[in-house]
């Protein structure tokens, strides 16, 4: 697929305007008692997105952790309605970007958040999560990490992808292994996504995605969402410019119906050292897994869309990518809960 340089006949901001904008992970911080940075979720829609998935845990993090994040989240939205909305459902989408709020769902980052209970991913799907990983880096009951040695999908991973089939939770292959990648695009009957990945031919760090899996995800009408921070993207002082260069890449690999945006900004990166030197199985030396990072950040959609059209972008090919991909995911695989 090629993108011949043609002008756009609507602006960066018209367009981001005209269309449903969403990010796919970001993180708050990890601290039940302490909602002091909730308000920079406004970031979002200042920077003309819609919708934004915060992550609630990650890695070796247990239960509890995530429960506890659940509830200080689910409280503190509960009490900005005017602002936000706890999307479970594309109409919440939809009615949040009508009136001008941000629509808010949450994700999970590894399996170790349902411990050896799979039950536990019906309990998370009420409460608001709507994607989850099999593995963080490192090898889970359920899947392989891409930091570790990878032993595929287990007979345990298959009945959490059963449950969250059940549900309606899209599984997510970021951070998992290349073999595990494979068998779970195998095993799924839904659209997978990669939620946050950047690709590896065009900056090779192991966290990457190769083509092969790229074109995996595509095929099972995934998604992959870019990821915006510099050690994957790669180190430059044109971020965004190469940012959009994954895009392009994914884009010309399997076409603009199979790639979108997961910036995972981080909010506290002082909170990202201290996780850093804690988890430090799931963060291996060498891989450059520091504070010392830049990220594109939630004011940077204008400038994203603007670098596409720039590259031959038309105006369709913008929808998709900037949010519309990820809505065809919600559609098809989210279903009703009562929570």
């Amino acid at each position: 697929m090629t993108f011949p340089a043609i002008a756009s006949a609507r602006s960066a901001r018209e367009l981001l305007a005209s269309m449903p904008v969403w990010d796919n992970h970001a993180c708050l911080p990890l601290r039940p008692d302490d909602e002091s940075f909730m308000e920079q979720l406004w970031r979002f829609r200042a920077g003309g997105v819609d919708v934004a998935s915060i992550n609630v845990g990650f890695g070796e993090q247990g239960i509890e952790e995530h429960v506890r994040i659940l509830a200080l989240f689910r409280h503190w939205l509960s009490r900005h309605t005017d602002r936000f909305v706890l999307a479970t459902s594309v109409a919440d989408i939809e009615a949040a970007r009508a009136t001008g709020r941000l629509a808010v769902c949450f994700d999970i980052e590894g399996a170790n958040a349902v411990a050896d209970q799979p039950s536990l991913v019906q309990l998370y799907y009420d409460l608001g999560v709507r994607w989850m990983l099999l593995a963080y880096n490192r090898n889970s009951r359920a899947a392989g990490g891409c930091h570790d040695e990878d032993s595929g999908l287990t007979p345990f991973g298959r009945k959490v992808i059963d449950q969250m089939e059940r549900v309606g939770m899209v599984l997510c292959c970021a951070h998992a292994g290349e073999r595990s990648v494979f068998d779970i695009m195998a095993y799924s009957r839904n659209p997978v996504v990669f939620s946050h990945s950047c690709a590896r031919a065009v900056f090779d760090h192991p966290r990457n995605i190769t083509d092969a899996m790229i074109r995996a995800c595509a095929a099972t009408g995934g998604v992959v969402g870019v990821n915006g921070i510099d050690i994957f993207v790669g180190k430059t002082e044109d971020l965004v410019g190469q940012y959009v260069r994954h895009i392009l890449h994914i884009a010309d690999l399997v076409g603009t119906e199979h790639v979108g945006i997961g910036t995972d900004y981080v909010f506290d990166t002082a909170e990202l050292e201290e996780f850093v030197v804690k988890m430090k199985s799931s963060f291996p030396a060498g891989m450059g897994y520091s504070s010392d990072i830049s990220m594109i950040g939630p004011e940077r959609m204008e400038d994203i869309v603007e670098r596409l059209q720039g590259h031959g972008f038309a105006d369709e090919d913008l929808r998709r990518t900037m949010g519309g991909n990820l809505m065809r995911i919600a559609r098809q695989v989210w279903k009703p809960t009562y929570a």
